[in-house]
Formats: C-alpha cells, structure tokens, sequence
C-alpha cells in the first residue's frame, strides 16, 4: 500500500479513470503507485507520488484523446497537421490538471498522502524536445488548437537527449546530455499498430516501358538487429545535430526526412481510414480535408516526399500530384538571417534523397519555365528566385525556403514589421508573381500556461477585478483593467503580487547560483537563445558601464541610486564561440561585482542556468524589467517579450519584432524605446564600413573596462573586436551595438527614473498586462484557422 514514510494514513488502490472526487482520485493515484510498479513498494517519496499522480491524469487524457480521435474518424472535417521539428513543452502536470477544470481535486487528493500538488508537480522534468522560441510557440498553438476544438495535430521527434543540460562551469557553459528521460515519461502513449517505412539512400532507374523502378534501400533492412537499434536511436537522439561534418550534415537531413515521410504516411492513412471509397484512389479530397503547416524550414521535405507518396506509391501524374500538393502545403517563415534560411548540399541531397532531389530539380525546371514564360519581366530575377542554386559549382545547394515559397499556397510570417520584411526584401520577388500568397499572423502565446498557471497570485487579482475568469480564454477582457488602472486598491494587490513572485524567484536564483538578491531592487530580466543579433551583449555592456559608474560615485551620490537586478538567461549553442563567449562574460561580470561591497547593494549580475519553460515560469512573474534588445529587423516576432508584457512587466527594446505592435497595444508611455529603426540599419552598416561611425564615449568605456582585466584574465578580445569597424573576428558591428548602445543606456536611465515613482510604475505595469488582449495565440490560431487552413471547430459531445 503506497504511503509517505510515516504517515499513518493509507488510501485504498481503486482503479477510477476519469475520477473526478477528491477520494476516488486518491484511490486511482494509489492504483497506478500498487499495478504499475516503476518502484520498489516500500517508499512513496515525491518522485514516486508524481509519476503515479501523472498516470491518474493521464487517465483523463487518453480517455479524451480516444474520443476525439473517434468523432474525427466519424465526421471525417479537415484537419490541419503542424510539422515542427521542436515542441517546448514544459512541465505537464500542472498544465493539464489546470485545463482539465480540476486542480481543486487533485490537490486535494495527494494531501490524503501528506504532499501538496505543488511539491509534487516539481518532481517533473522538462520534456527536452525543443530549444527556443519557435518550439514554444508550436506548444503554445498546440494548446490553443485543443481549446478552440479545432481538428489539428501537431507531429514532431521524441528526442532522447534534446539539446544538451547547460552547466555553468568556471570556463563558461558546459554541455550535458539531457536527463529527462533517464527514467521514463509518463506522458508517453505509444500506438505500436501506427508503423510506417522510411527510406533512405538508394538509386533510381526507369523502366524500358517508361514506368518507374525503385532501388531505394529500406532503413530496416539491416544485417545485424544490433546495428539497426544503433541508426534508429541516432535519428532522434539530440535536437540539430552538428552539421559540421559530412555525418552532420546526414543526420540533421534523416531527422527532417525521417519527420515528414512518417507523418505524412500517416496522414494519408488517416485519409484513406475515414472514407472507404478513398483507398481506390478518390484523391480530389484531399486538399479539403487535409492542411499541412510547415514550422520554419525544417519540414520543407514533406513537400517532395508528399509529391513521391502521391506519384510512385499511389500512382498519380505530375500535374495532379502538383495540383494537390500545392493546395494541401502552407509555409511559416521564421527569420531574415541568411544563415538560419537552410539550404542543403545538392550532393548530399542526391546521396541520401535521390528520388526526392529527381523530384525537386523538376519543381525547380517548372518554376523557371513558368517565369520565362507568364513573367518575362522577371526572367533576370531567376537566378535569386530558384530553388537550385549552383553558382558556386563546387557546392551547389538547394534552397530550403525558396523551395517552400514556390511550392506553398499562403507563405505567412510571424509579426507585421517582420511580414512586411517578407514581401518588401526577402520574397518581393515572388510576390510580383503570387501578390495574394503573403501574409501575416502575429505570434501569440497560451494564457493558460503563461498567466493562469505559472503567476496565480497576479491572475486572482485580474479575475477579482474583472468579475471573470473567462479572460483565460478571451483575452481581450484584459481591457476590462485599464479603467481601474489608477485605483490605489488595484495597486496595493499588484504591488503585493508582484513582490510574492520576486520573493519566489529570488529563492529559486539563490538555490540554482548561491547568489542573493534582493527583491525590493529592480528584477531586471533578458532570457532568450544567446545570440549575437538578440545582443546580451549590449546588455552585459550596459552592466559593465553600471558597474563602472557607481565606482566612480561617492555614498551620497550612491544613495539615489535605483537598485537593480540584471539577470540574463539562455543557452549558447555549442560551436557558437562568440555567444559561448558572452555567457562567460555575463558570469564573470556577475562574479566581480555581486562581490564587490561597495557596489553589491545597488547592483547584482546573475547568469540563470539550463534556462527552459520551468525556469521562464518562475523569472517570467517575477520580472519587472525584460531586454527586448535585437536589432531591429532581425527578430522575426519574438513570443517571450509577450509573456513577460502579460505578467505586468515593463519592456525596454528596440522596433523589432512583435515590440512594435506591443508598444502599440500597451501605449507608448508604457514601453522604454531605443535604437535604430529597421530602415536605418543597412545605411548604418554601411557608414561603419566607410568609417563615418565615431563611438560614443561611454561605450568605449564599458569596453576598455573589460580590456583592463578588471574581470579576470580570459582573452574577451575576439568578442570586443567583432564590436570594431574593422574586425578581423566579427562583421564590423553588423548588430550595431556601438551605434545603440548610447540610446540604449539613456533608456536605462529613464527606466532608473521611472522605477523611483511606485505609484507610475505599478500603473505602467497594470497597463501591460491591460494591453496584452492581442498576443494570445488563441487569436493567432483562430486566424489561421480561418485564412490559411479553412478548418473550423469540430468539438466532441
């Protein structure tokens, strides 16, 4: 009988799916710890209490999951299917027992074993199936597919180790494999009828009759079951591997073939299972009852794999494997960054894909016939617009996006500065030929999970004043505040939320760092990928310049100092050597001046290590101030600068991005600008080449400081010089800190200001989160619903 060592309460084993009391739910927690015995029976501690806890919940799931998929089966709607290569789930025993309406219960149910849900909830680690923003987002739109009843799926890899464990080390970030399966996850339902061949390498031929015949090796057919167990547990073992090899280069290619071939067999056999007159060969449906979203560029195979299966497994023509192809695929871009838009090796294409890269060299002949011939005004934009590049004949490559944008009906991108980027810069070309086939769908992210759950000191407060908790799933409610947004009653439950929450994270950074902070200074919070273009660097500057300043001030002049928290998190990717640089140089920093008693009382610096959704749960709430700071007309959206904005925090950030359109909505008083506009930058760069740019003072300052050695003795000059216009290590300041960085620490100084005045701050807050209604991806999701996919609600009874 499971039960918390010395407790004197036994609950009796019930096997209740789908229990709903408090004490039935208890009986079937009890259940799964006794029948499903993944411990020994003598102890049941909080790791034993969650997993049995979760396989209780996991009760409700597969019952509603079944359902579903049983109506779908009936009413046969269309259905849209997201390919992503990353879902950043998070934690999801809190997320479920919240959405499933009872969290009261289960609470209440492990109390009958002495633990509180909370405690057992943390025994949950993250699902390591995802690194960064576009791998939230998927899980945000997952999780507003579901409650908006819409008939979606998402497919992506299970990842044996995802990325890597960020470790923190003296010598900077260390990379471990992740752990989060070194048990098991008791989310995992596996369909082991659900099978499906993919195949690789191999040759082509044809027939004397014309007809096609297929030598493709069969991935399964193998000598040694040894070997075979060894190439498949390769293919999903970790998130982009290395491609800096020609065994790189291969996985990274099985992953994203290995991802579109399974799912889109088994799309096509969820097709042909709802309709029996389908399986002879009724394939004119198919576009009406299946819609397929590429995340990014990652899934672009699924487009000649979906032309291969139409042509050689069902034996359709060209034109109508076309047709269907090209009104069943739609495209999300993701970046402007040249280096981020894949493009694969012609030769290792043909090497492992020679029937797909048959197939893609036809899709790229007929683009360019259809140029030459319906827009000869563009013949001389060919070249830049073909999916075949091979101007450079010793590699010649296929280019992912462009390939994505030839063969999609509707290419969207992910905010408005950034889709008008799109049809302005990257794409003009092709919307010269498809004006209708661009368009633009703000990111949102899931109220749920980023107010609900994560901050429900903050989200009581909005339900009490709002006489509603139906702003969970209508967020445009939130509005509802902006009239209250003066009252000092509000102020006095916000203030006091919001210090509960810094309370929560100050006690999470001293465990994971050993530092102490103080949470009545500023929390001043920038987590994201490290990355040269989302510059933590101009942050950490602005810290170093901080740091020097009040130096140089007497105690007097310190007393009027506004104290602050910087915090930064993220990982660095682990050949990227400049960011790896620039975590090195966050916590090196950190460790001078959190060290330093004349200036620790009015300025901390911490690196938040192994940042991931449990982490951004706890900083997200607690921050007051968050660094949106890329250079505008880099980042595409950005989602995390709409969860920290939902939370009543306070952003300071360039236009770029989704800050834009949040600036709109939360009123410009309410948001600190800085930096270059997005039309500027290309001029500005191009002055820095020309030598017209002269730094300002204060930025040569903040660097000649770290050039001294006053934070130790490691060789910071390869990231310094790729700050100068003539760099032998970067690209001449293509990020533009210098040029920034003055109107960035000016931005500071009003935030400073601003922070002194309680009653002004706390309404700023107040109108953020008032402001937020737009950024919810139940909005987003609803439109492409309703533009790009054509699906429409198809909820169980």
């Amino acid at each position: 009988m499971p039960e918390k060592c010395g407790a004197a309460e036994k609950v009796k084993p019930a096997a209740s799916p789908a229990a709903e009391k408090p004490s039935d739910i208890a009986g079937n927690i009890s259940y799964h710890a006794q029948y499903n015995p993944h411990f020994s029976p003598l102890a049941f501690g909080p790791e034993e209490a969650f997993y049995a806890t979760a396989e209780s919940v996991r009760d409700h799931l597969i019952q509603r999951w079944n359902d579903t998929y049983l109506h779908f089966h009936k009413t046969d709607p269309k259905q849209t299917y997201y390919l992503s290569m990353e879902y950043l789930q998070g934690r999801a025993l809190t997320n479920a027992v919240g959405n499933l309406g009872i969290t009261g219960a289960y609470a209440e149910a492990v109390k009958k074993f002495g633990y509180e849900l909370e405690a057992i909830a943390g025994q949950e680690k993250d699902a390591a199936l995802g690194n960064g923003g576009l791998g939230r987002l998927a899980s945000c739109f997952l999780d507003s597919m579901a409650t908006l009843n819409l008939p979606a799926w998402g497919y992506g890899l299970r990842y044996r180790y995802g990325l890597f464990k960020q470790h923190i080390a003296k010598e900077g970030q260390e990379e471990y494999a992740e752990d989060w399966l070194d048990k098991f996850s008791p989310w995992e339902i596996p369909r082991h009828d659900v099978v499906f061949p993919v195949r690789f390498f191999g040759h082509v031929e044809i027939l004397p009759d014309g007809s096609l015949k297929k030598r493709i090796t069969f991935l399964l057919n193998l000598d040694y079951h040894s070997k075979l167990l060894v190439l498949t547990s390769m293919i999903c073992a970790v998130l982009y591997p290395g491609d800096a090899t020609e065994e790189g280069k291969l996985l990274r290619l099985k992953q994203q073939f290995f991802l579109c071939s399974a799912s889109l067999q088994d799309m096509i056999a969820r097709f042909k299972e709802r309709k029996a007159d389908r399986v002879s060969g009724n394939w004119s449906e198919f576009p009406t009852k299946v819609a397929v979203q590429l995340n990014d560029t990652h899934p672009t195979l699924a487009i000649p794999e979906l032309m291969r299966l139409l042509m050689d497994e069902e034996g359709l023509g060209w034109d109508e494997a076309w047709d269907i192809t090209y009104r069943t695929v739609s495209y999300t871009n993701h970046t402007v960054l040249p280096e981020a838009l894949e493009k694969w090796s012609q030769v290792v294409m043909m090497k492992l894909l020679p029937r797909h890269m048959e197939i893609i060299e036809e899709i790229d002949k007929r683009f360019r016939e259809l140029v030459i011939s319906k827009h000869k005004e563009m013949e001389g934009k060919i070249d830049s617009m073909k999916v075949l590049d091979s101007s450079n004949p010793q590699k010649p490559v296929v280019r992912m996006a462009n390939l994505c944008v030839v063969s999609s009906h509707t290419v969207n991108g992910v905010a408005e500065l950034h889709s008008n980027i799109l049809k302005q810069e990257l794409f003009a070309d092709y919307v010269s030929i498809w004006p209708t086939k661009f368009q633009n769908k703000t990111n949102g992210i899931t109220p749920r999970r980023w107010l609900k759950f994560c901050n429900p000191e903050l989200s009581e407060i909005v339900t009490k004043w709002l006489k509603t908790d139906q702003w969970t799933s209508n967020l445009d409610l939130l509005t509802g505040l902006r009239k209250f947004a003066d009252d000092e009653k509000l102020h006095a439950e916000w203030a006091a939320a919001k210090l509960a929450c810094k309370k929560r994270l100050a006690k999470h950074v001293l465990d994971v760092t050993g530092v102490t902070i103080d949470p009545t200074s500023l929390f001043d919070i920038q987590i994201k990928r490290i990355h040269e273009y989302k510059r933590q660097l101009l942050n950490i500057l602005g810290a170093v310049y901080r740091y020097k300043k009040l130096k140089e001030m007497s105690a007097e002049e310190k007393q009027k100092v506004t104290p602050r928290t910087i915090m930064v998190g993220g990982k660095a990717f682990a050949t990227y050597t400049n960011a790896k640089r620039i975590v090195k140089l966050v916590n090196d920093v950190g460790a001078v001046v959190n060290n330093d008693p004349e200036v620790n009382k009015y300025l901390k610096v911490v690196f938040i290590p192994n940042y991931n959704v449990s982490v951004a749960e706890v900083l997200i709430p607690g921050s007051e101030l968050s660094q949106h700071i890329s250079t505008a007309g880099m980042e595409a959206s950005g989602t995390s600068n709409m969860k920290f904005s939902l939370n009543g925090c306070v952003i300071i950030g360039t236009l770029d991005g989704a800050n834009v359109e949040i600036r709109e909505e939360v009123g410009e008083d309410n948001f600190f600008l800085f930096g270059a506009k997005a039309d500027q930058v290309a001029g500005l760069r191009k002055d820095r080449e020309n030598g017209l740019f002269k730094p300002d003072p204060r930025f040569e300052e903040a660097k000649q400081l770290i050039r001294s050695g006053a934070f130790g003795s490691y060789d910071y000059e390869p990231l310094l010089d790729s700050l100068e216009g003539n760099s032998g290590f970067g690209r001449g300041d293509y990020f533009l800190v210098g040029y920034d960085f003055p109107s960035y620490i000016d931005a500071q100084d009003r935030v400073d200001a601003a922070y002194k005045d309680k009653k002004k701050w706390t309404k700023m807050s107040i109108l953020n989160t008032a402001g937020s209604g737009k950024f919810s991806s139940d909005r987003t999701i609803a439109q492409y619903a309703k533009e790009i996919w054509d699906i429409k609600a198809s909820p169980v009874a």
